[in-house]
């Protein structure tokens, strides 16, 4: 008796959980473009996020988010590979579009745009944040929060809104350094942990 392909079951391993990793890759980009935004860096080029968007915020979250799909996690999946290319796209951006634009305002005015799109994005999947935990809630709120000060303040050409939005921007990094730091200690299984709290809405079984 032989085993067609339609009747072969393969069964593969899981990868272990990508979310940290993620969560660390978005966090330090996140950080580092904020604090640019806040004008902390004063004595710096002020472009250190660019690197990092490439190769950490960039490539490891969508390496992240890969391994979310093995992992047939829908949510980490969507989640990771959109912010992956998000930054991949943004350095892009700052590099070959942002130096030929006819003007200042055109560039700002881009960025209000791509920070609008991606508040859209965000927004269904803070609302859908709601069914993992309070930590990975957190992150998304804080991120909407700095998307929209983001946003408004490049359509306004308003550095003050600018900057208040790099202030939030940090908050959101460090949101998301706990549920990274969150994941990596509980995914160890020793007698160390950090909460991140339950779902705010149960999700259907």
């Amino acid at each position: 008796m032989t085993v067609t392909d339609e009747q072969r079951t393969i069964v593969t391993a899981p990868a272990a959980d990508p979310a940290p990793l993620g969560l660390a890759a978005f966090a330090l980009t996140t950080f580092l473009l904020s604090a640019a935004n806040a004008s902390w860096m004063t004595k710096a080029t002020g472009d250190a996020w660019l690197g990092y968007a490439f190769a950490y915020g960039g490539l490891c979250q969508l390496l992240a988010g890969m391994w979310e799909f093995r992992n047939r996690n829908v949510f980490g999946a969507t989640a990771f590979s959109t912010y992956g290319g998000f930054w991949i796209g943004l350095a892009l951006w700052a590099l070959l579009v942002a130096p030929k634009a006819a003007s200042a305002t055109a560039a700002t005015h881009d960025l209000g745009w791509i920070l609008l799109a991606f508040a859209i994005f965000n927004t269904y999947m803070l609302l859908w944040s709601t069914q993992t935990n309070a930590a990975v809630f957190g992150v998304f709120l804080t991120l909407e929060l700095t998307e929209i000060i983001l946003f408004l303040g490049n359509f306004a050409s308003s550095s003050g809104t600018v900057k208040l939005g790099g202030y939030v921007g940090v908050l959101t990094a460090a949101v998301a350094w706990y549920a990274s730091a969150a994941g990596v200690v509980n995914g160890m299984g020793g007698s160390l942990s950090l909460p991140v709290g339950g779902p705010l809405m149960r999700p259907r079984r």
